[in-house]
């Protein structure tokens, strides 16, 4: 039976990909309606009502758009963080919610050393500044994205440390990785803490002025996740105390201005989230996406299902 499938992109994915999401949907049978560079969150309410499914980005399915559903009956979140889908509201209409998982993993790990090597060499407009031969490479959960990023980490000669209380430890040693005992341990020991965690009840403003403070002198802090877990005004407070310390992100803080007047030779931030931005993780995660809802729909497969 056709199925009609939403695109709902704020922030679209590259034609390549779009192309491969379209042809995938072809060859099912299914129509797909695509809503690209909208502006009005009213729009994305509008446009779910009659759909059997729906990929979204960085774009918010919370309850209003949940609701406004008539047909809907899974949503996949092309990337690995699922936080903006309300997956309560989900389980309650009985839509199936999905992330594609690895898929931008190589792409966001790579931007993560784009930042150290930035802040290393005090952004190409400084003196001299440093190598990452020979430093400490924190990694803070050692999921899909955190392997890639131990991965390069080794060519460039840094020691791997990690954390993640939800890996086995065996499974990280066996690939070449100490373990930290503590997330504290972890920031104490490493020059650069490479964070990976997730948003949750568990982990929000949970980077806080306790462990920061901990960090080596010349630390440096690399966030790739979410603004939500670190606690900003927390944040200010030891950047302003500990001169030595530097801070890159790739979603920007809530207190951007005060983060970059204050402290714009040891902060950056990119202007929109860009660690899936590469031709390979749009059409990875895309093509991935389209695929599942096939998947779903002619096998009932949920395996990549983020609510109960």
């Amino acid at each position: 039976m056709s199925k009609i499938v939403l695109l709902a992109t704020e922030k679209p994915f590259a034609q390549v990909a779009v192309n491969e999401i379209e042809e995938i949907f072809n060859t099912a049978g299914y129509e797909l309606i695509k809503l690209e560079n909208y502006t009005d969150p009213k729009e994305l309410i509008q446009a779910v009502r009659n759909v059997d499914a729906m990929i979204i980005r960085s774009d918010k399915a919370n309850a209003d758009v949940i609701n406004a559903s008539e047909k809907l009956k899974i949503i996949v979140r092309a990337g690995a963080g699922y936080d903006n889908i309300d997956l309560d509201a989900s389980t309650a209409k009985g839509i199936c919610a999905m992330n594609t998982p690895g898929q931008n993993s190589n792409a966001v790990a790579e931007l993560a050393f784009g930042m150290m090597l930035f802040l290393a060499r005090k952004k190409f407009v400084q003196g001299s500044g440093t190598e990452l031969r020979g430093k400490t490479l924190g990694i803070h959960a050692y999921g899909n994205v955190g392997r890639f990023v131990a991965m390069i980490a080794r060519g460039f000669g840094m020691k791997i440390v990690a954390f993640d209380p939800y890996v086995p430890r065996e499974k990280m040693e066996a690939e070449g990785i100490e373990v930290a005992e503590t997330v504290e341990d972890l920031y104490m020991n490493s020059d650069y803490v490479s964070l990976h965690i997730p948003a949750n009840s568990e982990t929000r403003e949970s980077i806080n002025y306790s462990l920061l403070s901990r960090m080596k002198n010349g630390g440096c802090l690399i966030n790739t996740a979410r603004k939500e877990v670190i606690n900003e005004s927390d944040l200010v407070k030891i950047m302003t105390e500990r001169t030595d310390l530097m801070y890159a992100t790739d979603v920007a803080p809530t207190n951007h201005t005060e983060m970059n007047e204050k402290f714009a030779q040891r902060y950056h931030a990119t202007a929109k989230k860009m660690g899936a931005q590469t031709a390979e993780a749009n059409i990875n995660a895309g093509a991935a996406a389209a695929r599942q809802i096939v998947n779903f729909f002619v096998n009932n497969d949920t395996t990549f299902q983020v609510n109960k």
